[in-house]
């Protein structure tokens, strides 16, 4: 019996390494191959331009002193890889957007007048898009503010940095970080006095001073999009891009705060797919992400609200009739 017992220990000992050790061989692979796995062109890209580009120093050879030399990045021309990566242009190499000449240091002077592609250059008639309505979007941006006034030099790069862009709304659950992506973009001019100067000749103030109407303006930014209100809706647009002037901006706190709320029609568009209810705001998706006071109202409590108050105004109506009476 104890030899027997002995065997199966034995074996059971055996077993569990020589398992582990099979799942070690058959695993490796695959975290190799998970580890290996970039975008098509990162290698090309890291070897030309992201060697420099994507540092915030770089090193080159300089002929004059014959040595090397460490220069800050400009921050206008620093990409961040990880963004760029991450972003729908990613698995881009950076020659199909820019002039192949870029790949010679130092570059030439005269390619910084190179014109930027925008995005019916590539989009324009293109099926595997039309989803996202490029079209519209570009009759839209043509109403707007910085097109009128700017022209055809606002491009869409102007505010959609090629190198980091991303579709947040349309693929994204988390709310909070739609409204961050969002608004970065807008601070990346209207809260950087460098960017916006190159719009305007004058200062722009402090965001949280031109909007000093608003009750908690830091709340506000956190929870909702600048555009929810600079922008006007356009029902065949997720996100509309007709940027209005500062003073066709909604400022009426009710279209916001009410059981028929603008962001429904903006903010909530994507993950409002059965459409608005009597019950208002009142589901899980927007009530996990934000309370948006006068706009998450339900129509049954509402009506329960209204019955014990006519209930109460009834009983003291009673009761005073018959205070009056008995005198």
């Amino acid at each position: 019996m104890k030899d027997h017992r002995h065997g199966l220990t034995l074996r059971i000992g055996l077993i569990f390494p020589l398992a582990a050790f099979l799942l070690i061989i058959l695993w490796s692979p695959f975290n190799v191959a998970q580890e290996d796995e970039n975008p098509e062109y990162a290698s090309e890209n890291e070897e030309s331009c992201l060697k420099c580009h994507g540092n915030a120093i770089y090193e080159y050879y300089n002929e004059w002193i014959e040595g090397p030399e460490q220069r800050i990045m400009n921050p206008f021309y620093h990409i961040e890889k990880d963004a760029y990566y991450g972003s729908v242009h990613g698995n881009f190499s950076c020659t199909d957007c820019h002039s192949p000449d870029y790949e010679t240091f130092p570059h030439d002077g005269l390619l910084r007048m190179e014109p930027a592609y925008t995005c019916l250059d590539c989009h324009e008639g293109d099926e595997t898009t039309a989803q996202y309505r490029f079209e519209k979007i570009a009759e839209e941006h043509g109403k707007s503010i910085h097109f009128t006034q700017f022209g055809s030099s606002f491009t869409c790069w102007k505010c959609h940095d090629p190198h980091d862009t991303k579709v947040l709304a349309r693929e994204s659950q988390d709310i909070l970080k739609v409204v961050d992506h969002a608004n970065e973009t807008c601070r990346r001019c209207h809260d950087n006095s460098d960017r916006y100067l190159l719009f305007s000749k004058e200062q722009q103030p402090p965001l949280p001073e031109i909007h000093h109407f608003l009750p908690n303006y830091d709340l506000h930014v956190k929870k909702v999009r600048c555009i929810e209100c600079h922008v006007e809706v356009q029902d065949s647009l997720l996100v509309g891009h007709n940027i209005r002037p500062g003073e066709e901006a909604v400022k009426n706190c009710v279209e916001c705060h009410s059981t028929n709320s603008l962001l429904m029609a903006s903010l909530y568009k994507f993950n409002n797919i059965e459409g608005r209810s009597k019950g208002g705001f009142f589901n899980s998706v927007i009530l996990n992400e934000s309370y948006v006071i006068g706009a998450n109202r339900n129509y049954y409590l509402n009506l329960i609200s209204l019955i014990i108050f006519g209930i109460t105004l009834s009983v003291i109506i009673v009761h005073i009739y018959f205070r009056i009476k008995a005198k």
